[in-house]
């Protein structure tokens, strides 16, 4: 039985998007308030400069983000717009950090049950083989393997629903890669007997060993996704290459406008 009711959350509006500016710590502390509470789905996305790019040329995924309970500060780029346009956010924090942070927490709290939908089988496997190692008091009640495809049949859709509320979680780990598990998110609110959601597209690659999360020198220089690109330039093109100019430009013409309307009150 989980009881932890301690629900309190604090945002700030970055481009219309209502971004957590609480921290790790009491984000997934509020994540843990929602499975007290078992009343609806509630769900964590994650809020970095490429998929706010993208959610303004998809409309579906944009409600998505807008409509997340929790939307993260993933990524250097969510922080040097807040601190250009003096917005009270300091602390990134990205799904990694999320989901470790939930790791630790609920392990102290025990009798927290997890499924995760995503990824391979061998990643699965090999995700289930660490947590149960790291931390044994939370539960892994299963985990699929979707068909890797754009878009899923009915069929398919319904067999993900059913194997997950045959497990019973507590929480639902989705790994299908954005905006793909944002959208499968909100699409399914309604049909999935979860307390939480989080989608965590990469870190089931992380966790798993397959794939390594850069260092922390490169995280502390806010350049995470530096080695990333290098390794993968041709998947990571349009991110870091098109999406992050246009990004900055967002940046420079809100600062603009804050000086305007800074002029016009104090000419």
């Amino acid at each position: 039985m989980i009881t932890f009711n301690n629900f309190s959350t604090t945002h700030v509006e970055i481009f219309g998007y209502g971004i957590s500016n609480a921290g790790c710590k009491k984000d997934v502390a509020n994540a843990l308030s929602f499975m007290s509470e078992k009343t609806s789905t509630r769900y964590m996305a994650c809020a970095n400069p490429h998929s706010l790019v993208i959610a303004e040329k998809d409309p579906f995924f944009k409600k998505a983000l807008l409509n997340a309970d929790i939307l993260l500060p993933d990524g250097s780029g969510i922080i040097l717009a807040a601190k250009a346009l003096k917005i009270p956010l300091s602390e990134k924090v990205a799904g990694t950090d999320f989901f470790l942070e939930m790791n630790r927490m609920a392990q102290e709290h025990g009798g927290i049950r997890y499924f995760f939908l995503g990824a391979t089988d061998d990643v699965l496997n090999l995700i289930r083989i660490r947590l149960e190692h790291e931390y044994p008091h939370i539960e892994f009640t299963g985990s699929y393997s979707p068909p890797f495809k754009k878009d899923f049949s009915e069929e398919e859709n319904e067999l993900m629903l059913s194997c997950i509320r045959k497990a019973r979680p507590d929480v639902l780990w989705v790994g299908l890669s954005a905006p793909k598990q944002e959208k499968w998110i909100y699409q399914n609110l309604n049909k999935l007997d979860v307390s939480f959601c989080g989608a965590i597209g990469a870190v089931f690659d992380y966790y798993a060993g397959t794939k390594k999360r850069s260092s922390d020198f490169w995280i502390n220089l806010g350049l995470e996704w530096l080695p990333r690109f290098l390794a993968e330039p041709k998947r990571l093109w349009d991110r870091n290459l098109k999406s992050t100019p246009i990004f900055l430009s967002w940046i420079l013409k809100e600062k603009i406008k804050q000086i305007l309307l800074l002029k016009h009150h104090n000419p």
